[in-house]
């Protein structure tokens, strides 16, 4: 089976980027013959703007650009979409947002409009969310960061397209310790990805 993993982050040496190394490196050595692939939409120069043409796109009124079509081919092929991501004010960074907004378009990820039946187009997709964050684990309970998260993301982007969000993920505090155990925990995501079931979705802290 194939995961793709796309990264947002603009440092190679970023503790993001060695989550999804690490990640990686869980799918490949399970020594099962999985694949993966990693998407480093900063260093390829994936452009996130959102502009009139996709407008058009949305309006059925124009083809899908090539960049846009490289990337839904490359989640056509995969088995697993894995985003990891640092939490940018209680969200995913503009970067991975943008390639959202542009890639899951409608007549792909989903079919909507004044004459066309609704239809969630994504439901063989799994997804798997690794955020990063330097808040407590207390801080996003207390403010309701986590729940908001889960809306915005789980249910708002991929439940509308379908997509069967299997784990999402939050890895927090920065020190050497809590570094360590993030890096584990990515290789444990990626050891375990073809083989959790959509009914044992975690939220670890």
């Amino acid at each position: 089976m194939h995961a793709l993993i796309v990264v947002a982050h603009p440092d190679q040496g970023s503790l993001t980027h060695s989550v999804a190394r690490h990640l990686a490196e869980g799918v490949a050595h399970t020594g099962e013959g999985h694949s993966v692939e990693i998407a480093d939409l900063s260093d390829e120069g994936f452009k996130p703007e959102f502009t009139f043409t996709d407008l058009a796109v949305h309006r059925r009124d124009v083809p899908i650009p090539a960049d846009v079509a490289t990337e839904q081919a490359r989640i056509d092929r995969a088995d697993a979409l894995v985003l990891v991501f640092p939490v940018h004010w209680w969200s995913m960074p503009a970067l991975l947002k943008g390639w959202v907004d542009r890639v899951f378009s409608n007549g792909w990820a989903y079919d909507e409009g004044p004459d066309i039946k609704s239809v969630k187009k994504l439901r063989h997709l799994k997804v798997h969310l690794v955020g990063l964050g330097g808040a407590s684990a207390s801080t996003y309970e207390r403010r309701g960061y986590r729940d908001a998260m889960t809306t915005q993301i789980d249910h708002g982007i991929f439940d509308y397209c379908g997509a069967r969000v299997v784990t999402s993920e939050l890895l927090l505090g920065s020190e050497a310790a809590e570094v360590a155990l993030h890096l584990e925990t990515a290789r444990s995501i990626g050891r375990d990805l073809f083989t959790i079931r959509s009914d044992q979705v975690t939220q670890a802290a």
